[in-house]
């Protein structure tokens, strides 16, 4: 794997392309500058790595697009040392993002094949989130409480099981929504029982899954 002065200078453009949309502090473009996104695509998408743009993975599932990995990566809030549990690994870019901004990331993936390449591929990245094959409406409660949650699939709602996960002055973001529109939705947890709940625009999220299929 080679990140190339081309490489690396087409991600400054996206940087660059990512700023003028606005809302995204400097500490999130500086994350997304320092991931190389053409290490996480298939080799037919390699050309348009560095696009504002979805593509494709395996699975039937998508790599996001970068400015909506910085927009809820800017929702979150992040400080390092933050434990945050991500619910839909996919390629790994997004939890790289936030290892990057010195997060601790607890991820989830239902996908038996991204599970298993995400396990080998980002530790020769020397990214090393804690890996999970299950169920991300289950969270992880053996790990919790989290500082942050972030979902990166469209939910119909919001588990229970992951704002009870989530510790008092935490933050949970979420694309929520049927069909194929969501709205990208931030909870901040300010009791065990209560949390106040913002909305912040609508996106397009492929659906979470519910359950792994026996015989995964």
């Amino acid at each position: 794997m080679i990140d190339s002065f081309r490489h690396k200078g087409l991600r400054k453009k996206l940087v660059e392309t990512i700023r003028k949309r606005g809302g995204i502090s400097e500490k999130v473009l500086e994350a997304i500058g320092a991931v190389p996104r053409h290490f996480f695509m298939d080799s037919t998408f390699l050309d348009f790595a560095y696009e504002d743009n979805a593509f494709p993975i395996s699975a039937g599932q998508t790599i996001s697009q970068p400015y909506t990995v910085a927009f809820q990566t800017e929702l979150l809030r992040i400080e390092k040392g933050d434990k945050i549990l991500e619910i839909g690994t996919g390629s790994g870019y997004q939890a790289c993002v936030l290892i990057e901004m010195g997060a601790k990331v607890f991820s989830i993936e239902r996908q038996k094949i991204l599970f298993n390449k995400a396990k080998e591929f980002l530790p020769s990245l020397n990214y090393n989130p804690k890996l999970f094959y299950g169920d991300g409406y289950k969270g992880l409660a053996a790990f919790a409480p989290f500082d942050k949650v972030l979902i990166t699939a469209g939910a119909d709602s919001i588990p229970q099981a992951l704002i009870d996960q989530l510790k008092i002055g935490g933050i949970l973001v979420a694309p929520i929504g049927q069909r194929d529109v969501q709205i990208m939705t931030k909870i901040v947890k300010t009791s065990e029982t209560d949390y106040k709940e913002t909305k912040h625009g609508t996106f397009r999220f492929v659906p979470l899954l519910k359950d792994k299929a026996k015989g995964e």
